[in-house]
């Protein structure tokens, strides 16, 4: 059993007992979270839904925390201009507890 849930504007395929790591979440670690599920697999039978399937996927939240950096250098040739930026996206860890 599967499930499709969308959060922070990305689509996520679940299942029980899955960690997936999401965009930033304001929630406590510890913490239950539910998601509308878009999409349903059960036994080979799909249930879609616009804009949800009644069925709930619940979550509890791990950890937060912040992702690699991620350097950004720009420069222009022959003109001696040079920038350099780094960057963490933050993110929350979920793991999946029940859908349904």
């Amino acid at each position: 059993m599967f499930a499709i849930i969308e959060t922070g504007g990305k689509q996520y395929k679940v299942t029980k007992d899955l960690l997936v790591r999401v965009e930033k979440l304001d929630a406590e670690i510890g913490a239950k979270v539910e998601f509308d599920a878009l999409m349903v697999e059960n036994d080979g039978k799909l249930k879609v839904g616009t804009p949800n399937t009644g069925v709930k996927v619940v979550a509890e939240v791990v950890r937060q925390g912040r992702g690699d950096k991620l350097v950004v250098f720009r420069y222009k040739p022959k003109k001696r201009v040079r920038r350099k930026l780094g960057h963490r996206q933050p993110f929350t860890e979920l793991k999946i507890v029940s859908i349904g």
